[in-house]
């Protein structure tokens, strides 16, 4: 991997916006703001827009965001609710701004303005309940979250922004928890939707959508038990999907080699193979080794260990059997394991079945 400039953010790109809002043309007057049942997705690129025409609903109309002068695209989706993923990291940044025609008069973190770096403005000046008053008069708590939709092209994010008191509580406290079990590591699938709630406060009802954004995954543990993998994020259903096992290699049947083997050296082979795959004892101590013992010392003995029988002809390729050795020479035949081979073979040897 090549060097990075560390106090780079390495952001993905940014490929447009997802909004619960639009404004309507009003003759002779500002446009009129529209708080939306379904999301509104808006982006330079016409295609991007086209193809969550194409999976949302909506039609594609072109459009120009207040105080801007570069078109853009933007769709009024069918969707209340959008499948999604968070990217690695902390995507959500929320901060209480106060903006206008110049640009952001206001940062601040609750505490801090950020860029007078005075103490909170708003609360020095109204209170606790600052932000009950008009917004012309306070910073708006602004959420701004960056997610991914996988079925739309390209890689790169789609950012949503709300300037909801309630929302920015409830969406904090979810990514919060995703965050604490994974540790930003890995990516995390949400579902995304707009509820409809509902305030009375001073005799007065207020009715306002606050989008709601949590895990999708089958369980809840799923999503607090660390990163998961990346197929998964991309479909949650398979994490509870059962695998399937392999199934177990068959084993070899070392008798039969053994019985094919011409030499005693050739079946002592056949031992060390069923040790390096842990079939047989290191010590010679089980009844499989035992056998390939036998086998070795009737083979030594000239006894034929398929058919039990003692052959001192030529087989039928004119080879003569081995010749016969004693225990001496049996005891100083070299292999990893002298002591077991020998121990066994002067067994056999002796008579011992």
């Amino acid at each position: 991997m090549g060097s990075r400039i560390l106090t780079m953010k390495r952001q993905a790109a940014e490929l447009g916006r997802i909004r619960t809002g639009y404004s309507l043309p009003v003759e002779g007057k500002r446009p009129r703001p529209v708080k939306s049942k379904t999301f509104v997705l808006s982006s330079h690129s016409r295609d991007y827009v086209e193809r969550a025409a194409e999976l949302y609903g909506g039609r594609v109309e072109e459009w120009t965001p207040q105080n801007q002068n570069v078109a853009q695209y933007r769709v009024i989706t069918d969707a209340s609710e959008l499948r999604a993923i968070l990217p690695a990291g902390d995507p959500l940044s929320q901060s209480n701004e106060m903006w206008s025609g110049g640009g952001c008069q206001r940062r601040c973190d609750g505490e801090i303005e950020q860029l007078s770096r005075k103490p909170c403005l708003c609360l020095a000046q109204y209170g606790d309940d600052w932000h009950l008053r008009s917004a012309r008069e306070v910073c708006k708590p602004t959420s701004r979250i960056n997610v991914m939709l996988p079925d739309l092209p390209d890689l790169g994010v789609w950012r949503l922004e709300t300037k909801s008191f309630y929302a920015a509580d409830a969406m904090a406290g979810g990514v919060d928890t995703v965050l604490q079990a994974t540790g930003g590591q890995g990516l995390m699938p949400v579902r995304m939707w707009i509820e409809q709630r509902t305030r009375v406060a001073g005799g007065q009802t207020k009715n306002f959508p606050v989008v709601m954004v949590v895990p999708s995954l089958p369980k809840l543990r799923h999503a607090l038990s660390g990163p998961i993998s990346t197929a998964a994020a991309l479909d949650p259903s398979t994490i509870d999907r059962p695998q399937l096992e392999a199934a177990p290699a068959e084993r070899p049947d070392y008798l039969a080699d053994a019985r094919a083997c011409r030499t005693a050296d050739e079946v002592r082979q056949v031992w060390h193979r069923a040790n390096r795959a842990g079939d047989v004892a290191r010590d010679g101590s089980d009844e499989l080794s035992k056998q390939l013992m036998q086998i070795a010392a009737d083979v030594e003995a000239g006894v034929d260990p398929r058919t039990g029988v003692i052959d001192d002809g030529p087989d039928d390729e004119g080879v003569f059997p081995a010749e016969i050795v004693d225990e001496g020479a049996v005891e100083q035949e070299p292999s990893a394991y002298p002591e077991v081979w020998a121990q066994g073979v002067a067994r056999a040897a002796g008579g011992e079945r």
